[in-house]
C-alpha cells in the first residue's frame, strides 16, 4: 500500500485512495514512520537549529516564568485554591492554542495549499514550547509562594539538596558529603545546577526549584523537533511531546535528573534502528544519549544500556543478520563509555588503585510497588487508554523494525523487573519499580503512534463503504477534540496528583529558617545561628568536618559530613559502616572510666578519617549531668522500612573547654573544636 507524500495522518482522501486501500487491507501495512508524514519532514541540520534554539527559548522562558512567579503574591499552594485555579487555567490556554494552530496546521495540508510564514513560524514554535509551558503551569505555578521544591526537604530531596549545595561551592568533582573524595553519585544535573547557582548568586538549595523546572523545560522544548525528525510530522510530534512531558511530571517529577533521562527515552529507541542499519548521525546520537544519561541517572541508563545489547543481538542474528548492528553497538558502547567517564573516571580511578571501599546499598530499597509488576494498560484512565492501544499496536505491528524496537525494550523493561525480585534472595534487588515509568512512556508513545495511524489509514480504510471525504473530515475534527479534551482532563490533574510533594514544599522550613505557608517553622530556624557560631570559631565550611544527625543542616550549608546519614546514599568509598563503629566507639569512650578530654581527643585523632571539628547533638549545654544525644542510621534490609536509627549518647564531661567551644542554639549543643 502506498500513501501519497502529500497525504500524512491530516492527508486528503480521494476515492482513488479509498479503492486502494480497500484492495490492499489483507496486504502488509507499510511501515508506519516513513514517508506517510512527509510534508512536515525537516534536514538534519534544521533539527540540530532547532533543537538548540528551542531548547535555549524552554529554558530561559521558565526562567523569566520563575522570577515573575517569586515576585507574584500568590497563596500557598496547600492553604488555598487560587493557585490550582491558575495551573488548570495556564494548562487549558496551552492546549487549546496548540490545537487550534494544530487544527489549521492540518487543514492546510489536507488543502494542499500554502501556508503564511508568520503562521508557519508560530506553529512551530507554539507546539515545540507548549511541553515546556506545562511544566511551568503544572510545577512552578503550584510551587510559586515557595522557596523549596516538590517533597521538600525530606529524606532523599535532603540529599539531592545537600549535593546541589555542594556542587555549588565547587566546580571539582567531590563527593556530597564526605571531604576529599569524588562523588559516587552521578554529577551532572548538580554540577550544572551549582553553575547556574553561581550565576544567579542563589545558595544552592534554593536553586534547586529553578533549575529542576529550568533542566525539565529545556528537554520539554527539544522533544518536538526531535520527534518530527523521526516521524515527520509536526503535530503527531506535538502530540507525543505532550504525552511525554505530562507522563514525566505525574510519575517522576521529584527526580528532575532521572526526568529529563526518562524523556528522551522512546526516542531512543526509535532512533537506535536507524544506527543499526548503519546510520553514523543515528549512531552518535544514541552514543552521546547513552553517555551524558551516566552523568545524570544510572539506573536509567544502565537498563537502556541493557536494551541497546539486547536489541543489537536480535537485530543481528535474527532480523538483518549482518554484522553492521554490532559494529555499531561497539561505537555506541566505547563512546558512551568515554562519556561517561568524564564524571564516573575519578571514582572508577579511586576503586582501581585500591582505595578502600564498600559494597554499595543503594539497591537495597524495596517497596511494596516492587512487589509487582505494573500493567498501567489495565487501569481505567487516560494513560491507560494510550497504554493499552500501545500494547495492541506493538503486537500488531511488531515486524515494523522501528516499533519492534519500542517492544522489545518495553520487553527488557519487565525482565529487569522480574530480576529485581528474583535479586531478593541475593540480600538486594535491582529497584525494579523503577522500571515503571519506563514502561508507560514506552507503551503511551506506541499509543499514540497507534492513533496517529488509525488516522493515517482513516476509518474508510475498515469501512469503504461507510463514509464520505465529508463524513472522515469531521471524525478527524472530533477525533482531535476529544483527544485534546482527554489530554486536559490528564494534564490538569497533575498538581493533584503531586498534592503531598507540594504540600511538603510548603510545610518544611527552608535554609531561611521560614515555612512558606506562615506557621511556625521547626528547628531549621536555628541552623543559621549554628553556620555563624562554627564560623566565629575560624571554620569555613567546604574545610569542616561536621558530625550531626541534622541532615537539612548540611543540605542547606556545604558543612562536610563525618558521615553520610543512611548507607543508601552513602560513598562506597566512605567506608559507611566503618565510621558508624568509630562513632559507637566514641560514643562508648566518652563514658569509660578515666575518661578524659585528652584520652577522647586521642581517641578521635588516632581514627584513618578526617575526624569531626564540630559535633551538633541534642541536649543541654547548663545540665552535665544529661547526656548529649545524636543518632546513626543502620542498614535493616531486607525490611520494610529498610532504616532503623539507633541513639548514640556523649559525656558532655569530655568536650572540656580547652579543647572545645560549647554553645547552646535552642534544642542543639554545638561543640567546636578549638584550633591551636
Amino acid at each position: 500500500m502506498t500513501v501519497s507524500p502529500t497525504d500524512p495522518i491530516e492527508g486528503k482522501s480521494t476515492a482513488a485512495d479509498v479503492h486502494s486501500r480497500s484492495s490492499a487491507r489483507e496486504e502488509l501495512a507499510p511501515p508506519l514512520l516513513t514517508t506517510e508524514y512527509a510534508p512536515d519532514k525537516v534536514s538534519t541540520r534544521a533539527t540540530v537549529l532547532a533543537f538548540a534554539l528551542y531548547g535555549f527559548l524552554g529554558g530561559f522562558l521558565t526562567l523569566v516564568a520563575w522570577y515573575i512567579l517569586r515576585a507574584s503574591s500568590l497563596p500557598a499552594f496547600n492553604t488555598s485554591n487560587v493557585t490550582p485555579a491558575l495551573a488548570t487555567a495556564g494548562s487549558f490556554i496551552i492546549l487549546v492554542t496548540v490545537v487550534v494552530f494544530c487544527l489549521l496546521w492540518l487543514k492546510d495540508n489536507r488543502e494542499n495549499r500554502p501556508r503564511p510564514r508568520w503562521r508557519t513560524v508560530l506553529t512551530e514554535a507554539l507546539c515545540s514550547l507548549a511541553p515546556t509551558g506545562l511544566v511551568i503551569t503544572s510545577l512552578g505555578i503550584p510551587l510559586s509562594a515557595t522557596k523549596l521544591y516538590l517533597d521538600g526537604i525530606q529524606v532523599d530531596q535532603g540529599f539531592r539538596t545537600q549535593f546541589l549545595s555542594r556542587m555549588t561551592e565547587t566546580i571539582t568533582n567531590q563527593d556530597m558529603n564526605y571531604i576529599d573524595m569524588p562523588t559516587y553519585y552521578p554529577i551532572g544535573w548538580f554540577w550544572l545546577g551549582g553553575r547556574l547557582a553561581n550565576i544567579l548568586n542563589l545558595p544552592g538549595w534554593e536553586v534547586y526549584q529553578p533549575w529542576a523546572l529550568i533542566s525539565m523545560a529545556i528537554v520539554a522544548a527539544t522533544l518536538v523537533p526531535l520527534w518530527r525528525k523521526i516521524l515527520g510530522s509536526l503535530p503527531v510530534a506535538t502530540a507525543l511531546a505532550l504525552v511525554t512531558v505530562s507522563i514525566i511530571l505525574v510519575m517522576t517529577p521529584e527526580e528532575p535528573y532521572a526526568a529529563v533521562v526518562g524523556m528522551y527515552a522512546p526516542a531512543m529507541a526509535i532512533v537506535l534502528h536507524r544506527a543499526f542499519r548503519g546510520s553514523w548521525p543515528a549512531t552518535f546520537a544514541v552514543m552521546l544519549y547513552l553517555g551524558v544519561s551516566a552523568l545524570f541517572y544510572t539506573l536509567f541508563t544502565g537498563v537502556l544500556a541493557l536494551s541497546v545489547v539486547v536489541l543489537a543481538a536480535l537485530t543481528a542474528v535474527v532480523f538483518a543478520r549482518s554484522f553492521v548492528p554490532l559494529r555499531q553497538l561497539l561505537v555506541i558502547g566505547f563512546g558512551a563509555i568515554a562519556i561517561a567517564l568524564i564524571g564516573w573516571g575519578p571514582y572508577v580511578w579511586e576503586v582501581l588503585t585500591g582505595a578502600p571501599h564498600v559494597s554499595s546499598t543503594a539497591p537495597h530499597y524495596l517497596p511494596t510497588e516492587d512487589t509487582q509488576f505494573p500493567v498501567p494498560f489495565l487501569t481505567f484512565s487516560v494513560i491507560g487508554f494510550l497504554c493499552l492501544a500501545g500494547l495492541i499496536y506493538m503486537l500488531i505491528r511488531f515486524s515494523d523494525p522501528e516499533i519492534r524496537m519500542l517492544a522489545v525494550a518495553t520487553c527488557v523493561f519487565y525482565l529487569w523487573a522480574l530480576a529485581s525480585k528474583v535479586a531478593t534472595l541475593a540480600g538486594t534487588t535491582l529497584l525494579g519499580f523503577r522500571m515503571e515509568t519506563l514502561i508507560v512512556l514506552f507503551m503511551s508513545t506506541a499509543g499514540v503512534l497507534a492513533l496517529a495511524e488509525l488516522r493515517l489509514l482513516g476509518f474508510e480504510y475498515l469501512y469503504p463503504d461507510r463514509f464520505t471525504l465529508k463524513t472522515n473530515q469531521r471524525i478527524t475534527r472530533a477525533f482531535v477534540v476529544i483527544v485534546s479534551l482527554a489530554g486536559l482532563f490528564y494534564v490538569q490533574q497533575i498538581p493533584a496528583q503531586n498534592q503531598s510533594f507540594i504540600d511538603q514544599a510548603y510545610q518544611d522550613t527552608d535554609g531561611y529558617g521560614e515555612r512558606a505557608d506562615r506557621f511556625s517553622p521547626d528547628a531549621g530556624r536555628y541552623y543559621s545561628d549554628i553556620d555563624q557560631t562554627i564560623r566565629r570559631h575560624g571554620y569555613e565550611p567546604t574545610e569542616t568536618v561536621v558530625f550531626t544527625d541534622e541532615i537539612n543542616f548540611m543540605a542547606y550549608y556545604p558543612y562536610h559530613g563525618f558521615n553520610a546519614f543512611t548507607s543508601h546514599y552513602a560513598n562506597p568509598l566512605g567506608e559507611f559502616d566503618t565510621r558508624n563503629d568509630a562513632l559507637n566507639r566514641w560514643a562508648q569512650t566518652s563514658f569509660d572510666v578515666g575518661a578524659t578530654p585528652e584520652k577522647f581527643i586521642e581517641e578521635l585523632d588516632s581514627a584513618p578519617w578526617k575526624t569531626p571539628d564540630v559535633f551538633i547533638f541534642k541536649g543541654k549545654v547548663d545540665d552535665s549531668a544529661t547526656e548529649w544525644k545524636s543518632h546513626v542510621a543502620v542498614d535493616i534490609f531486607p525490611n520494610q522500612p529498610n532504616v532503623r536509627y539507633e541513639a548514640v549518647y556523649f559525656n558532655p564531661e569530655v568536650f572540656s573547654s580547652n579543647y572545645w567551644a560549647t554553645t547552646q542554639i535552642g534544642p542543639f549543643v554545638v561543640t567546636t573544636r578549638i584550633q591551636q
